[in-house]
């Protein structure tokens, strides 16, 4: 993997980036919602690979003015943003991002920068981005390179899309149904790491271009299939229904052909770990720690598990008898249920009523000397956070990952 970075980046050029550091921190979003409107206007068929719901939301314009500050910042020591880069380059290579994208990138973004900037951005300010992009995409080449041959190297991997039919469909919860995939042409597919996520192609007929979605693999690896849980996203508080999600619950069936990327992703279980493991989710954030549990059950027979799950009440607890026959059949494993809205029916489903908090971990997790990995919605995983802060949990123990671009968890 990349990680000597030398940039061949002038002094001049270098301090002329560093100089615009504070005008990217008071208009970075403003830089990048720009664009990407002209990303599309330009180059419309960019539409089949970026989510256009996040980009409604504005999460993409947030994540993508992250980085391009964290770039300008570290101008001189690139290094110190390889982790970020990582993160992003995971995603890239599960959208299969290609070199020949990067100079439309650079185009539409220095456009943006010159039009947002206006009187800011002269001529020199110009250059000297259009130079430190040319770095900074080398970096994000490179690195993606390494990613698709590491996934063409694997038994049973792949670069691109590659299609994979549904043998089974599962209705899990009122509102989380499973699609167990495997290889279409019979031939083996590459093991995940526990947490990883593949791109599902939707081609959706009279849809005006492709989506792509990513969703975690909820299952152990070396199964000989992958296992999806979606959530049917309905439309609430004025969000429009989930096109993606709506789609693969109503109308992809058994029989039915997905085109999928090769298991992506940073968000990983480091299973050289042999402390007490702590998974705790939310909602439909149990997707990827599914398949740390079963995994870490397969592989680690010894090893404490503590899961703790929170969702609204039993109509959307998606898996809780597979995970309850677990926790029956493996002394090692502890599992717990959080309920905010308990039906009449739901009494001997949950432990708790309410949300998980610090006093709550501290009374059923016997020590923070463990491995942590949560998931779940924005509010949820800052609370998490700042639970495990109040419980005394070492950063390097806490491990999360939001679903869509990331965001900042230590507000």
């Amino acid at each position: 993997m990349v990680t000597n970075i030398t940039t061949g980046l002038d002094r001049q050029t270098k301090d002329i980036v560093k100089s615009t550091v504070p005008l990217l921190q008071e208009r970075g979003e403003d830089i990048t919602k720009r664009f990407y409107q002209l990303l599309f206007k330009n180059n419309p068929e960019l539409k089949n690979i970026f989510n256009q719901t996040n980009q409604r939301k504005g999460n993409q314009s947030k994540a993508l003015a992250n980085a391009v500050y964290s770039a300008a910042f570290y101008i001189d020591e690139l290094e110190k943003i390889m982790p970020q880069v990582k993160q992003i380059a995971h995603k890239h290579k599960s959208l299969n991002i290609q070199p020949e994208h990067y100079p439309i990138v650079g185009e539409n973004l220095l456009a943006a920068i010159k039009e947002v900037l206006n009187d800011s951005a002269d001529e020199e300010v110009l250059v000297a981005w259009e130079k430190a992009y040319s770095v900074i995409a080398d970096v994000f080449i490179s690195t993606e390179k390494e990613m698709y041959q590491e996934a063409e190297k694997t038994i049973g991997g792949w670069s691109g899309f590659r299609n994979f039919i549904v043998v089974d469909k599962v209705v899990e919860s009122d509102v989380i149904t499973s699609l167990y995939l495997e290889a279409a042409d019979g031939e083996p597919c590459a093991i995940h790491q526990p947490g990883q996520y593949i791109t599902v192609k939707a081609e959706i007929e009279g849809a005006p271009y492709n989506y792509l979605r990513q969703y975690s693999l909820s299952c152990a690896p070396g199964g000989g299939a992958y296992r999806i849980s979606v959530k049917r996203e309905d439309g609430l508080n004025g969000h429009p229904p989930g096109i993606i999600s709506n789609y693969l619950h109503s109308d992809i069936n058994k029989g039915s052909i997905l085109p999928i990327t090769a298991p992506s992703g940073y968000f990983t279980l480091d299973s050289q770990d042999t402390r007490p493991l702590v998974l705790i989710s939310g909602g439909v954030g149990l997707t990827p720690l599914l398949s740390m549990l079963e995994s870490t059950i397969k592989n680690q027979p010894e090893r404490e598990i503590y899961y703790i799950h929170a969702t609204q009440n039993g109509k959307v607890h998606a898996m809780r008898e597979a995970i309850q026959k677990l926790d029956k059949k493996h002394d090692q494993v502890h599992t717990y249920t959080v309920y905010d809205n308990p039906t009449d029916n739901d009494n001997k489903f949950y432990d708790k009523v309410g949300y998980i908090d610090y006093n709550y971990l501290s009374t059923i997790l016997p020590t923070n000397n463990a491995a942590f990995y949560f998931c779940g919605p924005k509010g949820f995983m800052q609370s998490i956070y700042k639970s495990l802060s109040q419980f005394e949990v070492e950063d390097k123990d806490i491990n999360y990952e939001f679903f869509g671009p990331s965001e900042e968890i230590k507000d």
